[in-house]
């Protein structure tokens, strides 16, 4: 949905809704969610059910008002009307109904920028950084240009796969040769691209110097791409033209600093130019959020004094762009700025990693083409190099260009500057406690050594249980990894590799812990825990770590898997009668999907204490954006501590720590409110004026009972309930599930899979049912 709506956000839209689909009652999530999305009017036009048997629909049009009446009230939504299997009977009934219900208000324009592929990529404040993944690119790549040159684009599709595996947010996609049909290429790949549902996941860069080629790669992307790059070098007039033509495919952009005079490479003409160009796309009403400046990462350490300022006044130029010019992005390309130093890519990784490392902190700069992958964490470059390559960044002293140039002759001399200096560094770290080699490789994201350190860990002596190498070792690893990546010293790929490396470890104990529980006495579980990885991601290390940890203290672990919908949470949160949810993620969108369910927990009434953790995941977005919709809420550093949170949410002391739970977060949203200097909040009284008035002796909103106060039925016939009873919970229960379209009752008999089984399920318990009223058992 979220793609979707990125997809079509640039339109001159008047309403965007959703009509047909499965039914009335199904449609529900998917209204409530575009209602939250779209800043415009929202719509719903539902068939009345899906079809039977007979190709007829079986939704009644009380059903139907019904339903579209519990949307209304809950301010989804400003038109409505039916589709297929709806009649004029159906179309007055969700008149009747829905006349007397206030609209839902218009929605409002926000400014934030939201790319997508099949999925979608929103530049929210909790986004610190986004990796664009640089190897489909010929102009940047051997091996891909010679793939495409071969006419193998199958292996060259392998090629943005593994970017996307490895944590890439955005593919950039460059087909820009000599001796390539550039509109052809960049065709033909793209379609490929669309039909890998791995890849297709994550938006696009079309990026070219010929605007030709970047029109043909809009012509055939889903979702909202990124042009790399326009600018000012053509003109004026022409430049306008080309921005509103991709902002017809409603694309982002990125604008390079060029103009007619060429480009920009001190700092004021940086900022003179993108001034320049931001206010030209003003005229045309281009939306400042889809603005991402490219400042021009230039090469320093030339041996050209006029040079080595260019990383200061990129640095200083990004930052005045996101100070002067509102909502708009910066952008740039990492491998120039350490181009003097091609072939030794230890130094280069350094350049990059320590330059990224200030941009992204004072967050001056909010994506970059680079292999984040291939980065080595900030604080693990040898502090001589460090110290040189940041002396020569900031440009401190008149030889810190010439000294980063003498100690790049010396690791070239010694051939340290590549594999070499990588063995030597092994034989370091291996030379280091158990303990220590396993943090080592949880940080480093290094796998091949992680079978015998962890069997030797397990065999020592230093350990009693294989959990204790969880809970120690292993977890000091992975809370390294986790406050790196919040210092924005590690990027998402490392911390992909660190989290395989964790799951290999876990999956090597798992067995011993199995045996270990299996020989305990039987005893009642502590609890029961509902985990799951919200909708729209698919990581699950951590999740599944938290699982083995509570399973081994005796909790009973329900693990509904990944990419799972707030309605499946709920369901199973009924269904198992669970004592406590707990929520994964690591993607920045899992952030707003957490925000969803516990609003609608809130809603549907469901009060056990809800639990978050994942790597994107804070206490201050749960005290902030969480807490506020369910009070019971409480965030979760690592897996090492979620037994001591669930044992002291479930145990008598359960209030006790509840309250000093609201009292923190409490501080923590008050303290992040009052640094908004600009917002202003209404008082509790002005709050209560604009409240709702109610006019109960004219336009009561409910109608008046027959009879106040607490009704008793007795010895109620029960043969008038049987016809009464949604089957579907039932089935669920015995874990029947049928597939589309067959999925629930009385379709489920017809599944080719389950209903035989499911009828044969279905008479017994009619067998029972005609036994309870024959012979009065309930009262």
């Amino acid at each position: 949905m979220d793609a979707f709506y990125a997809s079509i956000r640039h339109a001159n839209i008047f309403c965007a809704g959703i009509n047909c689909a499965l039914g009335c009652e199904e449609m529900g999530p998917y209204v409530e969610r575009m209602s939250g999305l779209s800043e415009y009017y929202t719509s719903c036009y539902p068939n009345a059910g899906l079809p039977n048997a007979m190709g007829g629909y079986d939704e009644t049009p009380e059903e139907m008002s019904t339903t579209l009446g519990r949307y209304a009230e809950n301010g989804w939504l400003n038109i409505v009307g039916g589709c297929c299997g709806t009649t004029p009977a159906h179309i007055k009934a969700m008149s009747d109904t829905l006349k007397t219900i206030k609209p839902r208000p218009k929605g409002k324009i926000h400014h934030i920028m939201t790319l997508a592929g099949l999925e979608p990529v929103r530049f929210t404040p909790e986004i610190v950084f986004a990796n664009v993944g640089e190897r489909c690119n010929l102009s940047g790549s051997i091996a891909f240009k010679r793939l495409i040159k071969e006419g193998n684009y199958e292996a060259g599709l392998a090629v943005a796969r593994k970017q996307v595996e490895e944590g890439a947010m955005i593919i950039d996609v460059n087909m820009d040769d000599g001796l390539i049909d550039g509109v052809v290429a960049m065709t033909k790949f793209i379609n490929l691209l669309a039909s890998d549902p791995d890849v297709a996941r994550a938006p696009l860069m079309i990026d070219s110097s010929k605007f030709h080629v970047i029109e043909a790669g809009l012509k055939c992307t889903q979702g909202k791409a990124i042009v790399n790059s326009i600018s000012l070098k053509v003109g004026e007039a022409e430049f306008l033209e080309q921005a509103k033509i991709i902002r017809r495919y409603g694309a982002a952009v990125v604008c390079m600093a060029f103009d007619e005079d060429g480009q920009a490479a001190d700092y004021e003409n940086k900022i003179r130019i993108c001034k320049r160009t931001y206010d030209l796309l003003m005229t045309i009403d281009f939306p400042p959020e889809d603005i991402i400046f490219d400042p021009n990462v230039l090469t320093i350490c030339t041996g050209m004094e006029e040079h080595n300022n260019y990383g200061v006044d990129l640095l200083r130029a990004s930052q005045w762009i996101k100070e002067n010019l509102p909502y708009a992005k910066v952008s740039g390309g990492l491998s120039n700025l350490s181009f003097s130093f091609r072939g030794l890519e230890k130094i280069r990784m350094a350049m990059h990693s320590a330059f990224l490392n200030h941009a992204i902190q004072n967050r001056w700069m909010d994506m970059a083409i680079v292999n984040a992958g291939a980065l080595p964490v900030y604080t693990d470059i040898d502090p001589k190099l460090l110290g040189l390559v940041e002396d020569a960044i900031f440009n401190r002293n008149s030889d810190a260009s010439e000294a980063l140039v003498t100690y790049a002759e010396e690791l070239k001399s010694t051939g340290m500057g590549g594999a070499d200096a990588k063995e030597v560094k092994v034989d370091e770290w291996r030379s280091r406690t158990v303990e220590a080699r396993l943090q080592h490789a949880l940080v480093k994201g290094i796998v091949e050594f992680i079978d015998n350190d962890v069997e030797e860990a397990r065999t020592c002596g230093k350990f009693a249980r294989p959990l204790e190498i969880i809970e120690g070792p292993l977890m000091d690893g992975m809370s390294e990894v986790g406050d790196l990546f919040g210092k924005g010293q590690m990027f998402l790929p490392q911390v992909i590799k660190s989290a395989r490396v964790m799951k290999k470890a876990v999956a090597i104990l798992t067995p011993y812990m199995e045996k270990e529980k299996s020989l305990q006495a039987v005893q009642k579980a502590n609890g029961k825990v509902i985990l799951a990885t919200v909708k729209g991601d698919v990581h699950d290390i951590g999740k599944n770590i938290v699982g083995v940890v509570l399973g081994c203290n005796n909790y009973d672990v329900v693990d509904l898997g990944v990419m799972c919908s707030c309605e499946k949470i709920m369901a199973a949160a009924k269904e198992e009668k669970a004592d406590i949810i707990g929520l994964s993620g690591l993607i920045t969108p899992s952030l707003d999907e957490m925000v969803h369910v516990a609003k609608t927990m809130k809603r549907n009434g469901i009060t056990v204490p809800l639990l978050i953790g994942g790597a994107t995941t804070s206490k201050m977005h749960t005290a902030v954006k969480i807490q506020p919709q369910l009070r019971d809420c409480v965030h979760v550093v690592d897996a090492s501590k979620s037994v001591v949170v669930v044992s002291s949410l479930l145990g008598k002391n359960k209030q006790e720590f509840l309250d000093e739970i609201y009292e923190t977060y409490d501080e923590i949203r008050e303290e992040y409110l009052d640094s908004q200097k600009d917002r202003v909040y209404k008082t509790l009284l002005q709050a209560r004026a604009l409240g709702p008035k109610i006019d109960w002796a004219n336009k009561p909103p409910v109608r008046k009972p027959n009879k106040h106060g607490i009704i008793t039925i007795d010895d109620f016939p029960l043969d008038q309930l049987v016809d009464r009873i949604d089957w579907n919970p039932f089935f669920q229960v015995w874990q029947i599930r049928g597939k589309y379209p067959n999925r629930d009752y009385p379709r489920l008999f017809n599944c080719p899979h389950v209903g035989s089984e499911a009828k044969k399920l279905f008479e017994e318990a009619q067998d029972m049912l005609k036994d309870i009223v024959s012979t009065r058992q309930l009262k």
